[in-house]
């Protein structure tokens, strides 16, 4: 056992405690993320699915970090750095969902063409942004993200993974599969006491949310639905009194749709432009 006078003992807490903080920065937020460890056994597994045809192409910066890469569902670099890295891809009409789709997680391998890596290794993705038609140009022919093509425009390093960067667009196949998520659910705040504006994230499971209602902590207080505003916010028309901790129930928008309360979601004294994180989540 490690002493906790032990040199080594504080230069690892010391630096545990670094690498946390490092990852708390989120959607723009000043920083502030409430950490505890997850509840087990909340809710079934999410069942991967069979395999489908597809397409993929790349985009944006070659780091594949950047505000570029989650823009349409609400994450900004920050997000993107801390909690997806390198593995996001935009996603057509119909996989976007009217951005119903924001955080669900692919798989992916190249099929069919000369220029998929040897062996048809696959990259896991998640979604974190919109693939916008083009009109203008045919569906097979420069028009990738036309419904009703199901095309996933990746991040660089994730397209590498798949197929030799010459190739430009590749077929693939994917598969949704369970979103793997370190800790609970993560709340950022915007807005006021009266409007709040919440940034749902590190949603594992099935990624997603359809539903979203906050209410105070403690006895029957009654539950206040959220609306939708866009991608992975959802806001709250209400004036909510900051002095106490607010719990948070998610309903999932994949079928079958599955329910969780973080209970201790967002501490007393909550401030907008911090992010907090709860215990819990859809393992």
């Amino acid at each position: 056992m490690t002493s906790a006078n032990d040199p080594a003992a504080i230069f690892l807490l010391a630096a545990l405690a670094v690498a946390t903080a490092a990852q708390l920065v989120s959607a723009g937020f000043t920083t502030d993320v409430y950490w505890k460890q997850p509840a087990a056994g909340a809710v079934a597994p999410y069942k991967t699915s069979d395999w489908y045809e597809g397409s993929a192409t790349f985009y944006g910066d070659p780091s594949g970090i950047g505000d570029d890469f989650g823009g349409a569902c609400g994450y900004v670099s920050n997000d993107i750095v801390s909690l997806y890295s390198t593995r996001t891809a935009a996603l057509s009409t119909p996989l976007f969902a009217d951005g119903n789709g924001c955080g669900q997680c692919y798989e992916l391998r190249c099929v069919k063409s000369p220029w998929c890596n040897p062996g048809s290794p696959s990259v896991v993705v998640t979604g974190t942004n919109l693939c916008p038609p083009n009109w203008y140009l045919a569906s097979d022919n420069g028009g990738w993200c036309n419904p009703p093509r199901h095309h996933f425009d990746m991040a660089p390093p994730s397209f590498l993974k798949l197929a030799q960067r010459v190739a430009g667009i590749v077929p693939v196949q994917y598969r949704r599969v369970p979103c793997q998520r370190t800790g609970g659910v993560r709340f950022c705040l915007q807005g006021n006491r009266y409007w709040l504006l919440i940034y749902v994230m590190n949603v594992g499971g099935a990624g997603d949310v359809s539903s979203v209602s906050v209410k105070r902590s403690g006895g029957s207080n009654p539950w206040i639905q959220a609306a939708h505003n866009w991608g992975i916010t959802y806001q709250l028309f209400a004036e909510v009194d900051n002095s106490v901790p607010l719990d948070v129930k998610l309903t999932t928008y994949s079928s079958p749709q599955q329910t969780i309360i973080v209970d201790d979601a967002i501490s007393s004294w909550w401030i907008t432009g911090l992010c907090y994180q709860g215990s819990n989540n859809f393992y």
